[in-house]
């Protein structure tokens, strides 16, 4: 971002010198690859932390817009700092947020490790009572007087009860504190455990999960088949309604997919506006159940705007490929990117002739 900032001030300063249309072309190109960066740090932000990736990539994302909008020095500028305020607050929430996480595992460590002390405790307590009553059966083996030896054992005998009686009372509270406690993080684990599966924003299962049952899929020798859905023009819906719009324009979409889908699909949110489904049968019923899906999520969407609802067009790109024996995860998602690049492409022919 500072090499950019220096190269503005380069042109905007050296307007006598011969190269300076070729660094005019030049620039437009460097501030998209920036913006395009700006973008995909967001998208990587969700996938490193879910709890709070999503703040980041919004903001981001609104940074983005700002220099689509103009390219001048002082938006530079005022982005380069925008951009480490937003990574810097971020790193320091994401560090702690890890580490509350730690401590709760730690603590539940220590909880284990305290109840493993006291039940030492208690036995080596109770050992020491049975040892006091095993001595004196010892010695009254020597009386002669049957009386005496009964009274002893009688004695003896309640001491050893109560004290079994004491082992299995304790030993029951701890371990009931115990199964508490153990419940109680294994809640917290579970908790965690389900907002790292899953989108923040549509509440869809994250990449990283579809990608772990991915490669089951290959490891298990499973049919199966991958759909990428990449929703059209979404760029122009944020550029002239807000993120906001398209955040709200996502959710919707994400639901209708879900109402769309099998309940054996799998549907995640791969990133930004694409989305991904895994389909455990062949490629003819796969086929048959994309179709039908087009036709279910493709339609009007009423979000709100900067201006209050507005009613968006939205349209979709499906690509469908089917895992073959030895694939893989990177090549089978390769080609269904392909495919959906190539339905795009038609679609944006079959409009094109429709225009002329």
């Amino acid at each position: 971002m500072i090499s950019l900032k220096k190269y503005l001030d380069t042109v905007q300063t050296g307007s006598n010198h011969s190269g300076e249309t070729d660094e005019m072309d030049i620039l437009p190109a460097a501030i998209a690859a920036y913006r395009s960066a700006l973008l995909e740090m967001g998208n990587c932000s969700v996938d490193a932390c879910p709890a709070l990736g999503e703040e980041l990539k919004h903001n981001l994302g609104k940074l983005e817009a700002i220099l689509s909008a103009g390219m001048s020095r002082e938006a530079v500028a005022a982005t380069e700092r925008s951009v480490q305020e937003q990574l810097q607050g971020w790193g320091r929430r994401t560090a702690k947020h890890y580490q509350e996480k730690t401590g709760e595992v730690k603590e539940l460590l220590i909880v284990m490790a305290r109840t493993a002390e006291s039940v030492g405790a208690r036995d080596q307590r109770c050992a020491g009572q049975i040892h006091e009553v095993t001595a004196r059966l010892t010695r009254i083996a020597s009386l002669d007087n049957l009386t005496e030896i009964r009274a002893s054992i009688e004695k003896s005998a309640a001491e050893l009860k109560t004290s079994i009686d004491r082992m299995t009372e304790e030993g029951k509270a701890a371990l009931d504190q115990l199964r508490s406690e153990v419940s109680n993080y294994q809640e917290k684990l579970e908790k965690a455990e389900e907002i790292a599966s899953r989108d923040a924003l549509t509440g869809l299962h994250s990449r990283l999960l579809v990608e772990t049952q991915i490669e089951r899929r290959i490891a298990a020798g499973a049919t199966f088949c991958v759909a990428i859905i990449d929703i059209d023009g979404f760029k122009k819906v944020n550029d002239e309604h807000g993120h906001l719009t398209g955040d709200e324009l996502l959710k919707q979409f994400a639901t209708e997919l879900k109402s769309a889908c099998r309940s054996t699909d799998l549907i995640g949110r791969w990133g930004g506006d694409e989305f991904i489904i895994l389909l455990d049968y062949g490629l003819s019923e796969a086929s048959a159940q994309t179709e039908r899906l087009s036709k279910w999520v493709c339609g009007d969407y009423t979000v709100q705007g900067r201006s209050g609802p507005q009613k968006l067009r939205v349209d979709a790109s499906i690509g469908l490929a089917e895992h073959t024996q030895g694939e893989a995860m990177k090549e089978l998602l390769a080609r269904a990117d392909a495919a959906m690049y190539q339905r795009k492409a038609a679609s944006r022919a079959a409009e094109g002739a429709l225009k002329r």
